[in-house]
């Protein structure tokens, strides 16, 4: 089964608006980035942090502990919300959404990376981790419900466990509300309203170079997006 976050390949566009490593960034590597304009204010992304030769063992209670709380310190400094996230035992998958328009999610996968990776030890992350910047469409209430429900059934599809409930590495990071969980019944719509109220109104006030991504899914053109 494909993966919801990745319906369509992403194509790059020729010549210098093809993104380069910056050097001055923790982490990089060769995977391809968008223009930085596309991971800041109220852009929506789903990172997958893979762990380098896919080493296991590290994955436990104090390591989800230490996890989260970092996710809270970087939903601080950069003003992110993160609606779901899954620890597997060889990678990491979240999803955070931008609430300001000065939020970068590089500097904020930086931060995390950065202090989430001694926990791994021996193991290491590989160089960059993978993003998918969510489109329009793809940010439609429904749809973006849907892919996060994916990731949470990926310790099912995995063979791990028989529910997505018994898997006790997920959740979701939303400051002032710990007990806050995407699997519960009543979820998406409470964090709608949060949303809401968390994003400054100025959020979306980002102009972002043309960067073709390639055709998304169809959808219903009234649905709500976030």
């Amino acid at each position: 089964m494909r993966s919801l976050w990745y319906p369509h390949p992403m194509r790059l566009p020729a010549g210098p608006a093809t993104q380069q490593p910056d050097p001055h960034r923790p982490h990089t590597g060769g995977l391809p980035r968008l223009p930085d304009e596309y991971y800041q204010g109220d852009s929506v992304v789903h990172w997958t942090l893979t762990v380098l030769d896919r080493a296991t063992g590290w994955l436990s209670g104090p390591f989800h502990a230490l996890f989260r709380e970092l996710m809270l310190h970087a939903a601080a400094r950069e003003g992110i919300l993160c609606p779901t996230y899954c620890l597997m035992p060889d990678h990491v998958h979240l999803v955070w959404i931008g609430l300001w328009l000065e939020t970068n999610q590089l500097n904020g996968m930086a931060f995390l990376r950065t202090h989430l990776e001694p926990a791994l030890a021996p193991a290491k992350f590989q160089p960059q981790a993978h993003d998918h910047v969510l489109r329009a469409e793809q940010r439609r209430k429904n749809a973006f419900a849907k892919a996060c429900l994916y990731d949470l059934n990926n310790p099912v599809r995995a063979g791990l466990v028989t529910r997505p409930e018994a898997w006790k590495f997920n959740g979701a990071v939303v400051p002032g509300y710990p007990r806050l969980h995407p699997l519960e019944a009543d979820y998406w719509p409470v964090l709608w309203k949060l949303l809401a109220k968390a994003r400054r109104p100025d959020a979306g006030n980002i102009i972002r170079p043309p960067f073709h991504l390639g055709p998304g899914p169809k959808v219903l053109r009234d649905e709500p997006t976030l």
